[in-house]
This record gives structure tokens, sequence and C-alpha cells, in this order.
């Protein structure tokens, strides 16, 4: 589960974004707490392993988003 994936920010044409990374942040963290909430309840037929690895991989994600965002508003380029 090595596989790079690229995320445009959205900007308008002065630069500015059009989506909150928090909000996207929170939004992808959230999902991944609510998964594993669910496999600790046993709640569904989700496998363990898969649910760790996904949860993982969307914290990475809002990392990145996050990370990418304070770039653009500090004026920096990735």
């Amino acid at each position: 589960m090595n596989r790079e994936v690229t995320l445009p920010l959205i900007v308008d044409d002065r630069g500015t974004l059009q989506v909150a990374a928090a909000d996207v942040s929170k939004l992808l963290r959230t999902l991944g707490g609510r998964w594993l909430r669910l496999v600790e309840t046993g709640v569904g037929e989700l496998d363990e392993d898969t649910v760790a690895a996904l949860t993982i991989e969307l914290a990475k994600l809002a990392d990145r988003i996050d990370v990418a965002c304070i770039a653009h508003s500090s004026g920096q380029r990735e």
C-alpha cells in the first residue's frame, strides 16, 4: 500500500484555498476513527488489520494535505 496519491489544491484565480484544510483533514481522521470504533464494538464484519491499515493511510493523507496547505499559505511551493 505504498502508492502515492496526488491531491491538487483547489484555489481560485487569486490563489485562495476553496476548501479549508482543517475540514478535510478532520473528515479523513474522523472517518478512520469511526471505522476503528466499529471494529472495537464488533459492528459489521470489518477486518481489524484492514481497518487499521486504512486508518493509518487516511491519517497520512490528512497530514500531507495539512503540509501542502501550510506551504501554500506561506507562499512556498512543493
